[in-house]
């Protein structure tokens, strides 16, 4: 026994079987041991988030001169002046923070009017900007105006018959200036409803500043919160449902074709409309039971209104199905393809398969029905002769609606 040196080697067990040559241990033959490499399966591919650079329609005649927007930004910092020097920072900062709430709501409701074919962001905020912006600034020259010539106006009066006259003229005056600048992105009396909708909702905005701060100067929280639940919740339509009058007017012009002085013309037709509608509105409030003509007279209105534009959207689909029609007969979409891009029900359908598809593709089934739509309504002002960039913007659409497709149906 020895108790200072290494232990000696082990033997190995006369009943273990020694490894056959080129089985590793653990295996019983060469067969159930794994290959030095087994490659993994391939992955399928899903859709690139972003559709690479594509073609897209040009920009001339669908937007707005950047000096407009000067304007209307010296505009802004007289307004800023005037309210911080009439109302105070304090409650303009307050009213400011609360009138966002019913310009998004509205915001939201015009949204959905014009989903598939959304109108250029520069005119949708031109839009937004001249009815808060110019439209109550211009309003507020001719009121003092006004003052300075004549004396101030009875109340009743300049709620009544002033302020609807005024307020009617200068918002509609800016959707007649997105006519005649930006001719090629007004397609007929929806778009004229979207605008109209989007300057009264700029108004309103700035309007509901003012009220709101008022309100709390002189009752406090009490008042303010009566003046926001008739102003925010009961009524942030009620400015844009006004103007819309205007646009739609303007709109049938558009989709006929019509020359600068025809829209002006049916313009103030339109306007004759939003002025009554708007002095109805404040008479309700000046001379008669407001809570009792609003739900018996205002409501019902509104939803005549609702029920209008559902009807002038059906007619938009109707007319977005011909003319891709005409693009199906030529073979760029199947008839299917058609149903799916100018239905509501069809829309609906198509996101629903997209979901499904490998990587959730229902992005570019929006874009799919987008470009489409958009394509559409170039065919319409192809064929009305009115746009000379048609061909060009209908090349871009087509290029686009292909890609997209391949996207969608990649795997």
């Amino acid at each position: 026994m020895s108790f200072g040196g290494p232990p000696p080697p082990q033997q190995p067990s006369p009943f273990t079987p020694p490894p056959r040559q080129g089985v590793q241990p653990g295996y019983a033959s060469p067969l159930a041991q794994p290959t030095p490499y087994t490659p993994p399966a391939p992955v399928a591919p899903a859709p690139a988030e972003s559709l690479p650079a594509l073609p897209m329609p040009t920009r001339k005649g669908r937007t707005i001169s950047l000096w407009l927007f000067s304007f209307l930004g010296f505009l802004l910092l007289a307004l800023i002046g005037y309210f911080g020097w009439a109302l105070g920072v304090t409650a303009s900062a307050i009213g400011l923070v609360l009138a966002l709430i019913p310009l998004t709501v509205v915001f939201l409701g015009v949204r959905m009017i014009d989903r598939w074919e959304p109108e250029p962001k520069r005119l949708v905020l031109f839009a937004v900007a001249w009815g808060a912006v110019a439209a109550v600034g211009l309003t507020l020259l001719v009121d003092i105006g006004l003052k300075i010539l004549i004396g101030p106006a009875p109340e009743a009066f300049s709620a009544v018959v002033q302020a609807p006259i005024v307020e009617e003229f200068w918002k509609g005056l800016g959707i007649f200036l997105i006519f005649l600048l930006a001719r090629r992105a007004f397609d007929g009396p929806v778009d004229g409803v979207v605008y109209g909708a989007l300057v009264g909702a700029g108004f309103a905005f700035t309007e509901n500043i003012q009220y709101f701060a008022l309100s709390l100067i002189e009752g406090g929280g009490e008042q303010l919160t009566v003046t926001f639940a008739v102003r925010a919740i009961l009524s942030p339509f009620a400015h844009a449902m006004f103007t819309a009058v205007t646009g739609f007017a303007i709109g049938l012009v558009a989709r006929r074709h019509g020359s600068a002085g025809s829209a002006f013309g049916a313009g103030l037709v339109g306007m004759i409309g939003a002025v009554l509608l708007h002095a109805l509105w404040n008479g309700s409030a000046t001379f008669a039971d407001f809570f009792g003509l609003y739900f018996t007279l205002q409501v019902p209105l509104f939803i005549g209104f609702i029920l209008g534009i559902v009807a002038l959207r059906r007619e938009e689909a109707r007319l977005t199905r011909a003319r891709l029609a005409e693009y199906a007969n030529a073979g760029w979409f199947t008839p299917e393809e058609v149903t799916m891009l100018a239905t509501p029900s069809g829309r609906k359908a198509g996101l629903t398969w997209a979901r499904g598809l490998r990587g959730d593709r229902r992005q570019l089934m929006r874009e799919f029905i987008k470009d489409a739509t958009a394509l559409a309504a170039v065919r319409q002002r192809a064929i009305t002769g009115r746009d000379p960039l048609a061909v060009e913007d209908e090349r871009a659409l087509l290029i686009r609606t292909r890609a997209v497709r391949a996207a969608l149906l990649a795997y």
